[in-house]
């Protein structure tokens, strides 16, 4: 009888241990998930290069380079080649300010709702944006000064940022 209640006593101790032990793995699985998640998203490091690349293709008017930024897959070759024209005509201005910034909360709702296609029917990202490129341009001649501002979704495909050009809703 003794043993009977030596175990009772010691039984709401074991499911004690349980409890906090399952809650250490709780916070340390999501502490790690956590950072994973950091992992995905790229360095500053990684941000700098590729606004330093897209700036000096721009500059130098570097259709091949400014044009492998753009990920085509699955993409309409309508708007494909629209992109690829926006984008050179941008070509060989020098450019004031680029930078990578964080999505809000209405660039996430915009990238994630489907767009007219000029060809008709609807038009959606083939891959998640993470950033959004902005580009300022500012000019000056004779006549006056002017400045204008592009954006573009940035994406993260292998390890690499890509502008995702529209194709086809799935």
């Amino acid at each position: 009888m003794f043993e009977l209640t030596c175990l009772a006593e010691n039984q709401p101790t074991t499911v004690a241990r349980m409890t906090i032990l399952t809650k250490t793995f709780t916070v340390a699985g999501a502490l790690l998930l956590t950072l994973g998640l950091r992992n995905v998203t790229g360095t500053p490091e990684q941000e700098k290069a590729f606004t330093d690349k897209y700036k000096a293709a721009i500059e130098g008017k570097d259709s091949a380079t400014l044009e492998s930024f753009l990920y085509t897959q699955g993409s309409d070759p309508t708007i494909v080649e629209f992109y690829k024209m926006m984008q050179s005509g941008e070509a060989g201005e020098k450019i004031a300010k680029i930078e990578l910034v964080n999505l809000t909360p209405e660039d996430v709702k915009k990238a994630s709702t489907p767009m007219d296609s000029p060809a008709g029917g609807k038009v959606c990202l083939p891959i998640k944006p993470t950033k959004k490129l902005v580009i300022r341009v500012e000019k000056k001649d004779g006549n006056g000064s002017s400045s204008s501002t592009s954006e573009n979704f940035i994406a993260e495909k292998d390890g690499k940022f890509v502008i995702p050009v529209p194709g086809p809703c799935k």
